[in-house]
This record gives C-alpha cells, sequence and structure tokens, in this order.
C-alpha cells in the first residue's frame, strides 16, 4: 500500500475490507449471534470509560515491552484465535504470524485454522523464536483427536495451550445461516486432513462450521477435563471464555495459568456482559495467582491503556488483523499492529505513564452515562 493510501485507523481497514471481501466471508468474519447485542456492547463498554490523565511527568523515553507467561512481547498484544484466515488472503495465518512475529506480539492459532500448525509454527519461530505462540483448541467429543492435535502442537514447538471454554455448542450466526456458509474449493481445515488418515470434510447445508461442531464439540465437558487435558504435555494452560469471578477462582485452583476473559468476539451467547466489564471481577477472584488478559472490541490505543489500567497483563486483538490481511496480507497485519503500538504509545505518553507499570486504576473514571 502506498504511504498515502494507507488507512489511518483500524475503522477505516474495517471500512475497505467490507468491500474487497466477498459478502459470505465478511458476514462470517464481522457476525455476531442472534441479535449481536454483546458485538456492540464490546465496543460501547470502552466508551464508558474516561480517562484521568496525569501531567508533568517525563515520558521523554517510553517503554511499551512486557511478558506474558515469561515470554517476551514488545508491547502488550496477541492476535486472537480466528477461522478460516484464508478466507481473507491466499496465505492467511502464514501471513498473520510472520507479521505478528517480526513485530514481537503473540499469536494464538485456532485449531480451524487453514493452514497447519506446522507451517504456522515454521513461519513464526524465524523472527521471534520466544514470544507467545500458542495452539487454541476444544476439548473435543473423540478425546483420541484433542490428544493427537496437542502432540502436534508440542512437537511443533508451541509454547502455551489455550482451551475455549464457552462453546459447549455453537452460537447461532444467523447471518451464517443465511448464507449457508461454507468454505470454498480449495480451502480446508489445516490441522484436521492429517491425523492418522482422519479427514473432518466442511459439508454443504446450513453451515459447514455448524456441521463440524456439532460432530465434535463436547457438552459434557466439566472443570475435571483440565487434569486430563494437562496430562498430555508440559505445556502451560490458559483458557478462553471466562466471564464470571467464581469460573475464575475455580480455573485457578485447576491449575489454569492464564486466564482470557472473553464472550468470542459477541458470537456465543448473545445478551453476554462485554468482556471489558467482566475484567475487574476477573481480576479479583484471580488475585494475582494467574496472569488475565482481555479478548474483545479493542479498536484503539486508548483501549488497551484501560483495559492494563483495569489490570489486564495483555490484550488480544481479532477482527482488525483480519481486516489487514484482506487488503494487503502480511504486510496489513503489519501495518494493523504498527497503529495499535503508535497509538498506545501516544495514550500512555499523553497520560503520564513511561511503562506499562505507570498503568493504574488511577486514571479511570467510569462514565456516569448509562
Amino acid at each position: 500500500m502506498a504511504e498515502i493510501n494507507k488507512p489511518l485507523n483500524l475503522f477505516e481497514y474495517e471500512k475497505r475490507a467490507a468491500d474487497c471481501l466477498s459478502q459470505i466471508a465478511w458476514d462470517y468474519y464481522s457476525s455476531g449471534a442472534w441479535d449481536e447485542i454483546t458485538l456492540r456492547d464490546n465496543r460501547t463498554a470502552f466508551t464508558k470509560i474516561k480517562l484521568r490523565p496525569r501531567v508533568m511527568v517525563d515520558v521523554s523515553d517510553r517503554l511499551l515491552a512486557t511478558t506474558v507467561l515469561n515470554q517476551p512481547l514488545q508491547m502488550p498484544l496477541l492476535i486472537a484465535p480466528m477461522a478460516f484466515q484464508c478466507l481473507a488472503h491466499r496465505e492467511g495465518e502464514l501471513a498473520t504470524a510472520t507479521a505478528a512475529s517480526k513485530a514481537g506480539v503473540g499469536m494464538v492459532l485456532s485449531t480451524l485454522s487453514t493452514q497447519s500448525m506446522e507451517d504456522v509454527a515454521d513461519a513464526y519461530h524465524p523472527h521471534n523464536p520466544t514470544a507467545p505462540l500458542w495452539f487454541q483448541l476444544y476439548i473435543h467429543r473423540d478425546r483420541g483427536l484433542t490428544r493427537a492435535l496437542v502432540e502436534r502442537a508440542y512437537a511443533a514447538g508451541y509454547n502455551g495451550l489455550c482451551v475455549t471454554v464457552d462453546a459447549p455448542v455453537l452460537g447461532r450466526r444467523e447471518r451464517d445461516t443465511r448464507n449457508q456458509f461454507t468454505l470454498p474449493p480449495g480451502l480446508q481445515l489445516g490441522n484436521l486432513t492429517n491425523l492418522s488418515g482422519l479427514s473432518i470434510p466442511i459439508q454443504q447445508g446450513e453451515s459447514g462450521l455448524f456441521t463440524y461442531f456439532a460432530q465434535q464439540l463436547d457438552a459434557a465437558v466439566t472443570w475435571q477435563d483440565l487434569e486430563w487435558l494437562q496430562s498430555l504435555c508440559p505445556l502451560p494452560l490458559a483458557i478462553k471464555g471466562i466471564l464470571r469471578g467464581d469460573d475464575a477462582a475455580r480455573a485457578v485452583e485447576c491449575g489454569v495459568k492464564a486466564i482470557i476473559v472473553s464472550n468470542h468476539g459477541g458470537r456465543q451467547l448473545d445478551g453476554a456482559i462485554a468482556s471489558l466489564d467482566a475484567l475487574a471481577e476477573v481480576i479479583a477472584a484471580v488475585d494475582g495467582r494467574a496472569e488475565v488478559l482481555l479478548d474483545g472490541g479493542i479498536r484503539r490505543g486508548t483501549d488497551i491503556l484501560k483495559a492494563i489500567a483495569l489490570g489486564a497483563k495483555a490484550v488480544l486483538i481479532g477482527r482488525p488483523v483480519l481486516w489487514g490481511l484482506a487488503l494487503a496480507g502480511e504486510a496489513g497485519v503489519a501495518d494493523v499492529i504498527e497503529i495499535l503500538r503508535d497509538e498506545l504509545d501516544v495514550a500512555m505518553a499523553l497520560s503520564g505513564c513511561a511503562k506499562l507499570a505507570d498503568i493504574d486504576t488511577s486514571l479511570l473514571r467510569l462514565s456516569i452515562k448509562s
């Protein structure tokens, strides 16, 4: 992209991506469940928190680096797990991994990636071998499938497992149903076509994604299954999809090392609380016994600052990465990351924070507006 034509912010990326993606791909990426109330609330929650900047602070040098689970990040950012990235660009998850690694941010690879976990690891590791590269999975009905995925991730050099826990069944996304969403010819589930001959096809019909989950999601999964999962390999365990303090406390008791506060981007239970609105309760319940991250609604550097001020160690972004990928592949993802880095840097300077540790709740005021 020529500099003069580059989007200035993530909202411009979103607008342009809508023009270059097919309607089916756009709806799959951008939609939420049912009336999409939670999808919208993830954004509006950030507008209810106002900033109280400090002044007369030396912010001539600013440090954005941090760690998550002792894994280094150049800024407090990871790429959230997102399925089917080759719908946006032919290189899909490979382009995302390369851009994330070069920028020094983490990545969580979806089980439903359109590139294999081994190829993604090969794209990520040469540039940043120690930063967070986690593999996201569900505890499938077929425990042999789950075991095989975990063993492959460990062998490929992933340094964390991220279990999504808010999908005992699949949320109903009516745009996908209307479009009869299915992967186009030539795309496949890259992690599920080389498991001892096992191949799980995306079938035609109401929704190929729904068909897959209807077959493999296990609505009987409980906290006890985490012990079995942790017995499969020594990687630290993060869980994604927590919105309650009591669930967060139970996760810590089960040995979870990181909790990702998330409502699945508004794609599961519509009407669920916004991720940001759940963060303070989870932070209090965890009480420093695990690291807490936030997923959902991040679009500006000030959003990252607010999440950290509430106690998050880092944040995850999802859809904006897809918008960058759709516009310009690896370069678009890199630019999305750089925009957020620059915005966070400026927000820290204008808030009187020279380093992430300076960001605390004293910077925040909840809006009195509903």
